[in-house]
């Protein structure tokens, strides 16, 4: 499918259920966001983990209970049909994966938006760094970490992390450029030796799609909104809904953070 530039178009087509791939370096003026979706009797201790975990975390909206329409980032959107894929975790397990999941919502249901590196790569883009994911057209390569999340309540576990390859002369660019991005996961929290952060084999992602590594290029790491899902598995959640990873949900707010 060609490059799509208008969230309200994207959205409509994942709810038509035309749209099932990576959101990757679409609409690249505006901010895409991980969707976690959870019972209010566990939405309080959710907020708090997200709070002590801002990196992999940021917060961009929480709806009320019940209501499937994120009001601040895209008004008349609906969080149930708009996302190009859906996971279902039960006790800690993924259950099912599908397009659509009207028919699961209920009345006590909240939804946590959570900001999404996507955002930041069309600054990388812009200035000459197109990241290999977004040049290939795949999905970005994510990876369980050794690093340990902020425990809050029933919700602990490992930091998942996305993984892109930067030429050695552009590090310190793309590490300034990302950095202006705090509610999109901001500067990379480690650069260099996979192994440090306890990752084994870079061709062997736990979420999407490897890439090459050429000569002269360093892996750069970034916090991920797919730590929830790594969460659910290790802290056994009873139940969440969550997006499929590198399948977001495109939200109206301009890329920069601000309001229009």
């Amino acid at each position: 499918m060609p490059t799509l530039t208008s969230p309200a178009e994207l959205r409509a087509a994942a709810r038509r259920g035309e749209w099932r791939g990576t959101t990757g370096g679409h609409c690249p003026a505006y901010q895409q966001a991980n969707l976690v979706i959870l019972p209010q009797d566990a939405a309080l201790e959710f907020a708090a983990f997200c709070t002590r975990n801002p990196t992999p975390c940021p917060i961009i909206e929480i709806t009320p209970p019940g209501e499937p329409e994120p009001a601040r980032c895209a008004p008349g959107a609906d969080l149930r049909t708009d996302v190009p894929g859906y996971r279902i975790y039960r006790n800690g397990k993924l259950a099912e994966q599908r397009g659509d999941i009207r028919d699961l919502w209920r009345d006590d249901l909240v939804a946590f938006l959570l900001g999404c590196s996507f955002t930041f790569e069309h600054a990388l883009v812009e200035a000459g760094v197109t990241p290999r994911n977004v040049e290939r057209d795949t999905m970005v390569s994510m990876f369980v970490s050794n690093l340990a999340c902020v425990p809050a309540g029933r919700f602990h576990g490992p930091m998942v992390v996305t993984m892109r390859p930067i030429p050695e002369a552009r590090v310190d660019l793309v590490r300034e450029l990302s950095g202006r991005y705090p509610h999109a996961h901001g500067a990379p929290i480690h650069i260099g030796d996979p192994a440090a952060i306890g990752i084994t084999d870079l061709e062997r992602p736990d979420y999407g799609e490897p890439v090459p590594i050429q000569a002269k290029e360093i892996p750069m790491f970034w916090g991920c909104g797919v730590t929830p899902q790594a969460v659910a598995v290790k802290a056994r959640v009873e139940f969440m809904i969550t997006h499929e990873p590198s399948q977001m949900f495109l939200t109206d707010l301009p890329r920069d953070g601000a309001r229009r």
